[in-house]
């Protein structure tokens, strides 16, 4: 077992939050105290550090209860601002995803593949208390006789809505470029032919689990920023790799873990929930989420004051190799360098496009700080460990 100087557990630093005592700060300053004070110090001035990171996060969406109707109702079939919802759950329950698309979206029938509409508008339409039409068809049964609905409603019309996103918070994604000669539109945006552009899309330093890169804090039952609420980790997310090739500070060179977590729609903001049209690709979701890492010992201070220097990650193809399953790397870079506005390949210098905000990635790490700070925050344990 390893033997550390300063050892503090949750619940005494849930004390000294309680008591406005905590020292928060954010996962960039850190890295200057540590610098300054070496990591004992630090782990021992420092509570908490925070997190952030604002992205399309495509594998979202939302649990909705819609409510009963005079007769009664079991949904087989609804749609959301003409949006479909899976609805094989249970009588008025339905999961309407991200990336679902509208069924009559102008855009589709000019250019098809393109779309203006989709979940993520219509979870951001949710949120900003906008004015949605509901419709919900069925075969009816004699327990359930209605066969169709239809009204508008706002949020404040659904007995529930949970937001439930499976894979969230990636940890390290890849650079993608285009070698082939033609424009492609993917999910990582528009990327030019002959590697004219390179795009991103992780805050670095700021980015919630590349701050606990071996998961020592985070697990189900942790509490974080989602969306401009509280929400959960509630599971590791889909796609969650742990076994992938790491840096000498522990921190992966591939897209690594992921994040399951939950949280209360009807408590979150638009500002941090934000459809996204990708063109060529579809529909998604851009979604704000926020970590505390609590500050144990001087092991986790060390992983919270990595710096965008010491984080890399791999430049993949995706003009041919990626849609073929090829994961060849081109070349592996910093966000140091991803964040400069441009990185070298092959002795060319290369534009960087970041599809991540880190204006709103320090908001988001600025907000968890202050809401702690003020006892309006506490750390979640979590009950397990991924």
């Amino acid at each position: 077992m390893t033997s550390y100087k300063i050892n503090k557990t949750y619940g005494e630093i849930n004390d000294k939050i309680k008591k406005g005592d905590a020292v928060v700060v954010t996962a960039e300053e850190i890295i200057d105290i540590v610098k300054e004070q070496g990591p004992v110090t630090a782990a021992e001035n420092v509570d908490v550090v925070t997190t952030g990171t604002f992205a399309p996060m495509c594998s979202s969406g939302v649990f909705i209860n819609i409510g009963q109707f005079k007769p009664v109702i079991r949904t087989t079939k609804t749609w959301f601002n003409n949006v479909p919802a899976y609805s094989g759950v249970a009588a008025v329950d339905c999961f309407l995803g991200a990336t679902a698309t509208s069924e009559d979206d102008p855009l589709n029938k000019l250019h098809p593949g393109e779309f203006n509409y989709g979940g993520g508008h219509v979870i951001h339409d949710l949120v900003a208390g906008k004015k949605i039409n509901l419709r919900a068809e069925s075969y009816g049964t004699d327990c359930y006789p209605n066969r169709r609905i239809e009204k508008t409603i706002t949020i404040n019309d659904l007995p529930q809505a949970v937001m439930c996103n499976p894979r969230n918070g990636y940890q390290n994604y890849n650079c993608a470029i285009n070698r082939s000669d033609k424009i492609k539109y993917t999910y990582m945006g528009t990327l030019k032919p002959g590697i004219g552009n390179a795009n991103y899309s992780t805050s670095g330093q700021l980015s919630p689990l590349l701050n606990d890169p071996f998961f020592k804090t985070i697990g189900i039952g942790t509490r974080i920023f989602l969306g401009g609420a509280q929400g959960y980790v509630t599971w590791s997310g889909t796609q969650c790799k742990k076994d992938v090739q790491r840096s000498l500070n522990g921190v992966p060179l591939t897209p690594a873990g992921t994040i399951f977590v939950m949280g209360n729609l009807k408590e979150m903001s638009p500002e941090w929930l934000v459809g996204q049209s990708i063109r060529g690709y579809g529909v998604s979701l851009s979604v704000g989420l926020g970590i505390p890492i609590p500050i144990l010992n001087e092991e986790m201070v060390k992983y919270t004051a990595i710096s965008d220097d010491e984080i890399f990650t791999q430049i993949i193809d995706y003009g041919y190799d990626y849609q073929q399953g090829i994961s060849k790397s081109y070349g592996q870079v910093s966000y140091a360098e991803l964040k400069s506005g441009f990185i070298t390949i092959k002795g060319e210098k290369i534009q960087t496009v970041p599809l991540s905000s880190m204006i709103k990635a320090r908001k988001i790490a600025d907000l968890l700080k202050s809401s702690i700070k003020r006892g309006k925050f506490l750390l979640g344990e979590p009950q397990q460990m991924f």
